[in-house]
């Protein structure tokens, strides 16, 4: 952007890349400066500005969207990013079972990690809104699966709203693995979508222990809307890539933190 081009074509071209964006999950700066017929330094100062919105995360050669209150990045997407510590944590998370025979599982990317760590180690009941998950540990002859009824979601395939709720208040569970958009200390635990907040929230009430797991991004993050405390959860599993001195603050709130 020069100092005479006007603020109205450069805001123009900042919400064109981030629709971009949005659209495909991450957009480059070799490939925008042509379409859009400005210079890469024009559009690396375009990515800045969005960054310093909270909307992209700057990465090597271009930028990634960022989730909020009012934007969902797609399943796909998701399980393509932070692959390695994805893998760490869900081993993590699965070392923490301590013998529970009933187990929910979110849904989301990560639960489709744990899964695959799940699959073989032996019988379990598995209760799961998650489409994906359900599909992959239903080829387990060890496992009985219970997939929650209701409407499915088309970005993650989980099931969501009051029939999800009316199966869980039906049930006792013994260990819960939740998943979030954001864990912040001070809002909590939190998600985009109030059908989701509704299911994930149920599950927390019928679990006689809750584990948060989510790669490191989540730490610091919120969203829409609060479904649990910190304080609920005995354990915050995520990777190394969560600096130490943020993992002792959420720790300070009564969790015990594991960075994997």
């Amino acid at each position: 952007m020069t100092s005479t081009e006007p603020s109205h074509a450069s805001e123009t071209r900042q919400e064109e890349i981030l629709a971009r964006a949005r659209t495909t999950g991450r957009v480059s700066v070799t490939d925008l400066a042509p379409d859009l017929g400005v210079s890469v330094e024009t559009i690396r100062r375009d990515l800045k500005v969005l960054a310093d919105r909270g909307v992209v995360e700057r990465v090597y050669g271009g930028a990634v969207a960022l989730e909020s209150g009012s934007f969902e990045t797609s399943l796909e997407f998701r399980a393509g990013r932070d692959v390695d510590e994805k893998h760490r944590i869900a081993r993590a998370a699965l070392q923490h079972r301590h013998g529970a025979e009933t187990i929910y599982i979110d849904e989301g990317t990560m639960p489709q990690f744990l899964a695959e760590e799940l699959f073989g180690q032996g019988p379990a009941t598995v209760i799961t809104p998650s489409l994906p998950v359900a599909t992959r540990l239903s080829a387990d002859p060890e496992l009985t699966v219970i997939v929650l009824g209701g409407r499915v979601r088309t970005i993650t395939r989980g099931v969501v709203d009051q029939w999800a709720t009316r199966m869980l208040n039906d049930l006792v569970i013994d260990l819960a693995y939740i998943g979030a958009n954001g864990i912040s200390r001070e809002q909590g635990l939190t998600t985009q979508d109030p059908s989701v907040a509704a299911v994930k929230r149920t599950a927390i009430e019928r679990s006689r222990r809750r584990i948060f797991f989510g790669a490191h991004t989540k730490f610091g993050a919120s969203s829409l809307c609060r479904f649990a405390g910190v304080r609920d959860f005995e354990l915050l599993i995520t990777g190394i890539e969560l600096p130490a001195s943020e993992a002792r603050r959420f720790a300070a709130l009564g969790p015990r933190v594991v960075r994997a």
